[in-house]
């Protein structure tokens, strides 16, 4: 059988020869210090030795072991892995998990004693001194492994600290001697298996694999309980120099080192030596298995998967500080328990897919929650995560503070928050407002004075843009439920200053709406039309609000954590609290249920079952979305060019060309495919009908309009929920000219709203 010694063995000869004198020194004083503790005292000898033993026993013994690095798991709902962290790639196994020719290939190149010895070994270390020398290079171990443990531990204890780890490395009698007095006093307290066993997971086997479980896996693709002879001598070989040794850059010197532990091994009667010598002549028998690193190589969840390391980087309760918070994911050996379900992230993804290529500049984006519960079921993308090309590590799906963009507008689904806020004012869904193609500055300041809830007047957003309708036929009367289902501006201007403004805010916030970049929303007067700029999870999340009948839960991505020996750590809990009246969720439910409906701009989205939703175009189509819900999930798709403002318009998507792109056009196509994945298995369940007799009636009196002009009569008619109509011609009356002189029907009449009032005008006498 081959022995010849590597080439990098014989590079490690000098050193060899320059520790010769500290390892005299050490075997000479470690004697006099056996003699100490185990012969009786007896002249100058006795006196030597009992002083030394003194001072030595005087030396610390307790050795601190902190608990090893070890890597973290993050799983779906379903406990499959979603991805690993690690700063030590570790999987703490017992003795009994580890193969026995393992253990034997490591005792018979590093510690052939070690069965006999309590932790200092000078026949064994003088040997292996005098057999390296010989032959020219370091084959078998001098310090027992007990000592070698020690060192490993002390390595592992200054975690990172350069100058500790150098102390802990440092070729000085005063470290060997410390070294020596933890490692007798290690013995005492602990078996021989049970310090095998700490060695056998503590120390490095290169390419970042420490211990032996994860080493086998990385270069065989098994278990260290399955190692084979010629597996486990090529891994024993790797402790006395890792990247020397390693099989996947120096092959010839690992085959090398590994036959020298089967030699040992045969030598010592630790394997057969004819088995030995076959294993010497086969190859090493790689089987590479990368050890995944951090979210990158998630796949489809990698944004999800990221969402969930800023959540715990953000929370107290995994540390006090971030710094600690990242130890304890890299370090900890958790098992991070997380809500994405498996089917419906597929469902998501593949829908996104189904409507958007990974190359299209344009980006688009899906958040699904579950509304009872606030669980993030999936999250995906069309722009895959990483740093090239179209690959980006923004998840448009989430805020800033969880690794996503500063928001995108959600135009018309903010519609929603309107109208939420006047159902709970006791404004019913036929509640009904003449909505112009047009409302001028002009107009606006004819309605009700607007406020922020600090008791600010409104602005505009946008001082230069005077809102329109989507097409120019929308104007005339519509009520709340016609003008949901067409997404109509200018009511829902109108029906905010009949607010107030103040109302409407609070009622998004109450929902969870923030600015995704942090901080409050920004009031204004066009607030209603969708000008902030938030992310499709709050919006998925706000409107499972209605789903879930008023009860919002924040939303949650994970469920249960584990540390390295099972304990249950502390989770957030789930916060879910009513925000919102019963009817009034039941209300919204129905009336937004026109949107998905036959006319309505989400038509053709229907799912077979009860659904609502909103489109949202922000102006110029720069920023898309549809959300929508189910009682079991609500999503949010977004579409819009990532980090840029620039209109959707004669662009291809997904090798589809859009003249002008619109929440129904293609987040809403996404939207249902997904939705469909998802509810496939899910009994359907039914929208509770709200109880409308609970809103003002809306029957109103005609107002008295004489005396007033045309124009302030429109306005006054417009506020109380008519439509106007001028009477052909102009009539004799000593009211002056340009004015009203009386109305069909007359003033102080009962009429429903947006019956239209005909206005009779003088002439002058």
């Amino acid at each position: 059988m081959a022995s010849t010694t590597p080439q990098v063995e014989r590079r490690t000869l000098g050193g060899s020869l320059l520790r010769l004198a500290l390892f005299l020194g050490v075997s000479a004083l470690a004697g006099v210090l056996v003699a100490g503790l185990v012969l009786p005292v007896a002249g100058g000898l006795g006196f030597a030795a009992r002083a030394t033993t003194d001072e030595f026993q005087q030396l610390p013994s307790d050795l601190s072991s902190p608990p090893l690095a070890q890597r973290s798991r993050i799983l779906d709902a379903a406990g499959r892995p979603i991805a690993t962290f690690y700063y030590e790639n570790r999987v703490l196994v017992p003795i009994s998990k580890i193969s026995p020719v393992m253990r034997k290939a490591l005792i018979a190149i590093e510690d052939s004693r070690f069965y006999q010895h309590n932790g200092l070994d000078l026949r064994g270390t003088l040997r292996a001194l005098m057999r390296n020398t010989a032959e020219g290079g370091v084959t078998q171990g001098g310090s027992t492994l007990t000592q070698q443990l020690v060192k490993l531990t002390l390595v592992e204890a200054a975690d990172g600290d350069a100058e500790k780890i150098a102390a802990a490395q440092e070729d000085s009698l005063a470290r060997k001697l410390q070294e020596l007095r933890y490692a007798i006093a290690m013995e005492e307290r602990l078996s021989k298996d049970q310090i095998l066993e700490k060695y056998l997971n503590i120390a490095y086997f290169g390419a970042g694999a420490y211990g032996v479980e994860a080493a086998a896996r990385r270069l065989f693709g098994v278990s260290a309980d399955e190692l084979s002879l010629r597996q486990a001598a090529t891994l024993a070989g790797l402790v006395r120099a890792p990247s020397a040794y390693d099989p996947t850059v120096n092959p010839e010197a690992a085959r090398q080192r590994r036959n020298v532990v089967l030699a040992r091994m045969a030598e010592l009667g630790f394997a057969r030596e004819k088995k030995a010598e076959r294993a010497a002549d086969r190859g090493l028998g790689l089987n590479i298995v990368e050890a995944p690193n951090g979210c990158a190589d998630a796949g489809s969840p990698a944004f999800f998967c990221d969402y969930v390391t800023r959540v715990l980087r953000n929370d107290p309760a995994f540390g006090r500080t971030p710094t600690e918070r990242s130890r304890v994911l890299f370090r900890g050996g958790l098992t991070i328990r997380t809500t994405l379900r498996p089917r419906v992230q597929r469902g998501a993804q593949q829908a996104v897919y189904a409507y958007t290529n990974r190359t299209d500049r344009v980006g688009t984006a899906i958040a699904m929650v579950e509304p009872s519960t606030g669980e993030i079921h999936a999250m995906a993308q069309n722009h895959r995560w990483g740093e090239k090309g179209r690959q980006t590590q923004v998840n448009y799906a989430t805020d800033f503070v969880h690794g996503g963009s500063r928001g995108f507008q959600a135009g018309s689904t903010f519609k929603a928050f309107t109208a939420a806020a006047a159902l709970e004012k006791g404004i019913g869904p036929r509640h009904g407002i003449f909505s112009p193609y047009q409302l001028t500055f002009e107009d606006q300041q004819e309605l009700s004075p607007q406020q922020s809830c600090g008791g600010d007047p409104l602005l505009w957003n946008d001082p230069e843009h005077e809102p329109v309708n989507f097409v120019r036929s929308e104007n005339g009367r519509y009520d709340m439920r016609e003008a949901l289902a067409k997404s109509v501006n200018t009511y829902f201007l109108q029906l905010q200053a009949e607010l107030g403004g103040c109302p409407v805010f609070r009622m998004a916030k109450r929902l969870g709406i923030r600015l995704a970049e942090g901080g409050d929303l920004r009031q204004v007067l066009t607030f209603t039309l969708g000008v902030n700029e938030v992310t499709p999870l709050a919006m998925a999340s706000a409107y499972a609000t209605f789903a879930n009948r008023g009860v919002r839960c924040e939303p949650v991505a994970i469920t249960e954590v584990t540390d390295s020996e099972g304990n249950q750590l502390s989770v957030p809990e789930p916060q879910c609290e009513r925000v919102l009246d019963q009817n009034v969720a039941d209300t919204m439910n129905d009336v937004l249920g026109s949107v998905i409906a036959p006319g309505g701009t989400g038509g053709g989205l229907e799912l077979g079952r009860d659904a609502a939703g909103k489109t949202g175009t922000t102006d110029g189509a720069r920023s898309v979305m549809f959300i929508g819900y189910t009682p079991d999930m609500s999503a949010a798709v977004w579409t819009g060019y990532p980090g840029v403002s620039k209109p959707l318009k004669n662009v291809t998507i997904g090798d589809q060309f859009y003249a002008s792109l619109c929440g129904g056009c293609l987040p809403g196509p996404v939207w249902k495919q997904a939705m469909t994945t998802a509810l496939k298995s899910v009994e359907p369940s039914s929208f509770v009908a709200p109880d409308l007799s609970q809103y003002k009636a809306e029957d109103g009196a005609v107002p008295d309009l004489r005396g007033l002009t045309v124009a302030a009569a429109r306005a006054e008619l417009r506020t109380a929920g008519f439509s106007a109509a001028v009477a052909p011609g102009r009539v004799s009356s000593v009211i002056p000219a340009g004015q009203v002189v009386s109305t069909t029907p007359s003033n102080g009449t009962s009429a429903a709203p947006g019956t239209t009032v005909t206005l009779v005008v003088s002439r002058g006498l």
